[in-house]
């Protein structure tokens, strides 16, 4: 163990570094991470594992930072631990650079999670101690780790926090340790202006063991985790008393600590001296970036202790794999993803029934097959319909994570959250239900699912409307249009960051769910409450057609020369297809295309494209959201039967026909439109 005077030099030169960033860039936030130095400096120095030869290696513990603004500090000190250089700190922001602004998930480096948003970052964590304990329950102890998170004032006051603690504390995570930076410090105020609560309260309240201390006294740092590493029935939460801008001088020498200007904007922005702070740390004002002799000499013996680890976890490791080759084999496969082989031909559907239904179907069947699926709802598991899963296993208990259901309680938000922690750990495939109105607590969840490409699956049911008495609270209108702008929006390996999927029908339902589950970037299910007829067949069997569902857009009812194209997702082609017949019947004979997913199907060669919508021909299409859902595959000289108002409370039938959602309605509009 180093001594406290050389801990104290490691957390004055990640101070320093902290501050040599944001001045460098002429942007960003050094106060927060200067007065977190210390805590971070006892965490990688002396508790936190992993193997620095292999950073992906599954066994290690995590580190998930929460105010993703800090991320001078997390830079600075997994660049003494070798990770970073210091050409990368001195890119801080700038384009190209592996030191974003906030942090962007990157496992080779030590980066477990991007973070931003507060409260996201501390919620993943959840997640991720989470699935610590699913994947040990089922594994072993011997794999056991632990996921550390920090938090700040900012995290807290955000109602996710609220989420988090109840979980965490309900469920008895001792393997969650989580940091508490206090200093009473944020972007505009102080905290005590805006906020009196007594947190340690609350959380105790939650069930957590709540330890607080000097978050600058390396003693009172060590000792706080030791104990919270020996707790075995509660989360811990660590409050450390910091200062702002620790360290930080004016130009006359005088302390600039403990002030607001110091947490969004370089040190000489917000009036203080750069350069005499530097001097005031110990450090060289002419090579800020220069790393103390005792940082090299702490983190070379942290490496060696640190591959002393790894080798006995290895060994370990070894012996458990002789001994449980079978289990092995299984372990395996769930860090590797590989899916077992499901006869999805010869799963049983119901016709003509609701494809949340159809959905309840399947994950029954995958309940039994998928052994490393987590499924959870928000208090809605036998209206979403993943009941259909919970049937076949049980929820979380404290204590006991032998099952694979994750019953959230009312809290969209933190549920998405703890799914990408899940992710993020690897091992598990989450996927997560609701209705579909209430995307709209969770799409902040979402967006972060897709910038880090995670295997995430959203089921969103209630897709329309046609919720019906709920009334239009409770009626999604707006919210596919918002949705599929994540198919719009690419991620960081050029591709669409979502895959949005509306199936027309349970067979299709089927299909939707293993491409769901085949996919490696976060996938909606957007589900009916209703009964939906099935889709008629152009000769084979309709499962067979479904299956089409992977390239995005298909021809489900055709005529030699179609007068007219009709588009729609979901429920409404059924709709198009009794349209259809009608027009058949008055000699009119026209095309139904079903596009569940407009982004598969714009990917599919142009040529399949074109002779799915061939051109020159009118096109008609039929959504029960926004008009804009269909504007880029119908187009401006086409018409589009949406809504553009909320909804009403009544039967959904009787909705049906007040918003013109019937056969008769769009043969109508498709004569009108073809002037016959």
């Amino acid at each position: 163990m180093s001594t406290n005077s050389k801990l104290t030099r490691v957390a004055d030169n990640i101070r320093i570094l902290s501050a040599a960033m944001v001045e460098r860039a002429k942007s960003g936030h050094p106060g927060g991470a200067m007065g977190g130095a210390d805590f971070i400096t006892v965490l990688y120095t002396e508790f936190l594992r992993y193997d620095p030869d292999n950073m992906a290696s599954p066994l290690r513990d995590r580190f998930f930072l929460d105010p993703g603004h800090m991320s001078p500090m997390l830079y600075s000190v997994l660049s003494l631990a070798g990770h970073y250089t210091t050409d990368d700190l001195k890119s801080l922001r700038q384009w190209g650079s592996p030191t974003p602004g906030h942090p962007e998930v990157d496992v080779v480096r030590g980066v477990e999670n991007t973070s931003g948003p507060l409260g996201q970052g501390h919620a993943m964590a959840l997640g991720a101690a989470i699935a610590e304990r699913f994947m040990a329950a089922r594994f072993g102890e011997w794999m056991a780790h632990r996921t550390y998170a920090y938090i700040s004032d900012g995290a807290v006051e955000e109602e996710i926090s609220q989420g988090v603690g109840r979980i965490a504390g309900h469920l008895g995570l001792s393997n969650l340790i989580m940091y508490y930076d206090s200093n009473n410090i944020q972007l505009s105020t102080k905290v005590d202006e805006v906020d009196t609560e007594n947190v340690a309260m609350k959380y105790e309240a939650w069930g957590w063991n709540v330890l607080t201390v000097d978050g600058h006294n390396i003693n009172a740092l060590r000792e706080a985790l030791v104990a919270a590493i020996s707790e075995t029935e509660r989360p811990t939460l660590i409050i450390g008393r910091t200062t702002m801008g620790k360290g930080a001088v004016g130009p006359e020498g005088v302390s600039f600590e403990d002030k607001v200007s110091t947490h969004g904007q370089p040190l000489t922005a917000a009036g203080a001296d750069f350069a005499a702070t530097v001097r005031n740390l110990g450090g060289n004002a002419d090579d800020p970036f220069a790393v103390f002799e005792e940082s090299r000499e702490v983190f070379a013996e942290r490496r060696e202790a640190l591959r002393e680890w790894a080798a006995g976890q290895a060994a370990i490791e070894k012996s458990w794999r002789k001994e449980h080759k079978e289990l092995a084999r299984k372990y395996d496969s769930f860090l590797s993803g590989k899916l077992p082989e499901i006869d999805y031909k010869s799963i049983e559907m119901k016709a003509n029934g609701a494809t949340r239904a159809a959905s309840a179907t399947v994950l029954g069947v995958l309940a039994e097959k998928v052994e490393n699926m987590i499924v959870a709802s928000a208090d809605l598991s036998n209206s979403d319909k993943t009941d259909g899963y919970l049937k076949k296993t049980k929820a979380f208990t404290k204590g006991d994570f032998s099952g694979k259901f994750f019953q959230a309680g009312v809290s969209e938000l933190t549920m998405a959250c703890v799914m990408n922690g899940m992710a993020l750990h690897g091992g598990v495939i989450p996927a997560c239900g609701t209705f579909f109105v209430f995307s709209d607590y969770m799409k902040p969840a979402v967006r972060l699912s897709a910038l880090m490409r995670l295997h995430v699956i959203y089921i969103w049911t209630h897709d329309s409307f046609r919720v019906g008495e709920d009334g239009p609270t409770h009626q999604p209108v707006e919210h596919e249009a918002q949705i599929r702008l994540m198919e719009h929006l690419r991620n960081h390996r050029g591709e669409r960051s979502m895959v949005v999927l509306r199936p027309a029908d349970g067979e299709e339902t089927v299909l939707a769910w293993k491409l769901a589950l085949e996919e490696q970037r976060p996938v909606a299910l957007i589900l009916s409450r209703q009964n939906i007829k099935n889709l008629p067949t152009l000769g084979g069997s309709r499962r067979g057609e479904a299956a089409q569902v992977s390239k995005g857009g298909y021809v489900v009812m055709d005529a030699a020369k179609p007068a007219a194209v009709l588009i729609a997702t979901g429920s409404e082609v059924s709709t198009l297809v009794e349209g259809a017949e009608q027009l058949n019947r008055e000699g009119i004979a026209v095309r139904v295309v079903n596009v569940p997913s407009e982004g598969l199907f714009r990917d599919q060669p142009r040529s399949y494209q074109q002779s799915v919508l061939p051109a020159g021909i009118p096109r008609y299409g039929l959504t029960s959201g926004l008009p804009v859902n269909l504007l880029g595959l119908v187009g401006e000289k086409g018409t589009i039967h949406g809504l553009d108002h909320f909804g009403y409370s009544a039967p959904y039938k009787v909705l049906d026909e007040q918003f013109g959602y019937n056969g008769a309605t769009v043969a109508a509009e498709v004569k009108k439109m073809l002037k016959k």
